[in-house]
């Protein structure tokens, strides 16, 4: 099984791993993620049905209103919150929930690494927000 190196900006600290979610078009805040699951609801989302606990959740960026990132923090106040971040590129919205979840993010990658062609839904994916290094082992 092999292993992809990947370098983004280090956007929040400490190291985390676990099993990707893939939202090539984001994940909606209200009406996207379950306040009380975890569980995503948005009904367009091809990932519709899986909960974000536990899981490195790789998006582009925010989506939806400035509430975004509340929507995540209730989730995570109910017992859901995702291991880790990756954004192609960080946002307000985005910004505000990695500060507010306070987990590992690495966002703002080259443009020559696009995180939709390397990283699968399912693929195991270690974070480093300290230096901004990202492995992905295949599924």
């Amino acid at each position: 099984m092999g292993k992809i190196l990947i370098r983004g900006r280090p956007a929040f600290p400490g190291k985390a791993a676990g099993e990707a979610i893939v939202c090539p078009d984001s994940i909606q805040g209200w009406s996207g993620v379950s306040d009380k699951t975890g569980i995503i609801i948005e009904e367009a989302n091809p990932e519709k049905g899986k909960c974000i606990a536990g899981k490195i959740l790789v998006l582009p960026y925010g989506k939806g209103s400035t509430g975004w990132s509340g929507h995540f923090h209730s989730a995570s106040v109910a017992g859901f919150t995702p291991a880790g971040w990756l954004f192609s590129r960080i946002d307000s919205r985005s910004g505000v929930a990695t500060a507010v979840l306070s987990i590992p993010t690495v966002a703002d990658f080259p443009d020559d690494v696009d995180l939709f062609e390397i990283i699968e839904s399912g693929d195991f994916v270690e974070i480093d927000g300290d230096t901004g290094e990202v492995i992905v082992t295949k599924k």
